[in-house]
């Protein structure tokens, strides 16, 4: 296997770099398609993509300063010599995860949903991740006397001339498979938002535990007898089979309510909500006021009205009864006179 593909001058192309650009596209391409299907903002999932890539590297880049702190106590330098080169695949998922997390907080984008379909990407682009690996000869397996085994010959990374087993390839399978399978999930029997969140973590770090045993880069660090990987897979995995659970006993009505994926935010949307109703309800409360208040007035009005017709009422009684009254007189008057 041969990684330079090309040079042009001093600026050499890898099919390791190859194969990761691809995987970039495809994992950008599948991400904006789905998020579409769904209904969501997929003119967002260009931002994501760079949020995660950019958070994935930072991530990845500490975490493999991490396993080589002894070294780089020593030579700090190495640090700068290692800025292209180094990853830990961890590192670089937990860190994309933490950058499309932020970037959902940001836009108000519903997480969960996005979580959902990103990761399905993700692993699309791990697959073509793994087969640049092949190339490039890094994250290569034991010596192995089976028919599967590869040999390499120009690789800067793996022992040459011997037998390998072929980790690169098996992973870049699993990575393929999981893809296809987060999808189908993801269409077909989840029942609320982060389930399949929770099965790539499970699954990929039961899958990573499990092939990290025919690793034979031993570089990569270990804790006790397990390797650094194997020893994050197991914090991965727990943590994967919480947020599965959790959402998959979740009613549907509470799974929505946090849909975004930040439960305090709803419940703040919530409580803004209902502050907004109570102004509501108080303002129609002060306008049904201010009407009993005119009615109030009104009535008054027509009483003092009503009272003033009375009065009237009497005055005109009281005139008719004088007038009678001058009327008799007038004619008791005429009458003593005949």
């Amino acid at each position: 296997m041969y990684n330079d593909l090309f040079s042009i001058g001093p600026l050499t192309f890898h099919t390791y770099g190859l194969m990761t650009a691809i995987g970039i596209i495809a994992a950008y391409f599948t991400l904006e398609t789905r998020a579409k299907k769904k209904g969501l903002d997929f003119e967002k999932a260009f931002g994501l993509l760079i949020w995660c890539l950019i958070f994935g590297y930072l991530g990845s880049k500490v975490l493999y300063c991490l396993t080589i702190l002894p070294q780089l106590m020593k030579n700090p330098s190495v640090l700068l010599h290692s800025l292209t080169t180094g990853w830990v695949v961890y590192g670089g998922i937990l860190g994309g995860m933490l950058g499309g997390w932020l970037f959902c907080r940001r836009n108000k984008l519903p997480a969960w949903k996005f979580f959902d379909t990103a990761l399905a990407s993700m692993a699309l682009a791990q697959g073509f991740g793994r087969i640049g690996c092949f190339f490039a000869g890094c994250c290569y397996g034991v010596e192995t006397d089976a028919a599967t085994g590869i040999t390499f010959h120009h690789s800067d990374y793996a022992p040459n001339g011997v037998p390998l087993f072929p980790t690169q390839l098996l992973s870049s399978a699993f990575d393929f498979l999981l893809f296809f399978f987060l999808v189908y999930y993801d269409n077909h029997r989840k029942k609320n938002d982060g389930e399949p969140t929770g099965l790539y973590l499970i699954l990929y770090s039961l899958g990573r535990f499990v092939i990290e045993f025919w690793r034979g880069d031993l570089a990569r660090g270990e804790v006790g007898k397990l390797s650094t990987s194997q020893f994050i897979a197991v914090f991965v995995f727990i943590v994967g089979l919480i947020v599965f659970i959790r959402r998959r006993t979740m009613k549907p009505e509470a799974a929505a309510a946090e849909a975004d994926g930040a439960p305090e935010a709803a419940a703040a949307e919530q409580d803004e909500t209902a502050a907004e109703q109570a102004e509501t309800a108080a303002e129609q409360d002060k306008i049904a006021a201010e009407q009993a208040e005119t009615a109030a007035e009104q009535d008054k009005i027509a009483a003092e009205q009503a009272e003033t017709e009375a009065e009237q009422a009497e005055t005109t009684a009281e005139q008719a009864e004088t007038d009678v009254a001058v009327v008799q007189d007038d004619a008791a008057g005429a009458s003593a006179g005949e």
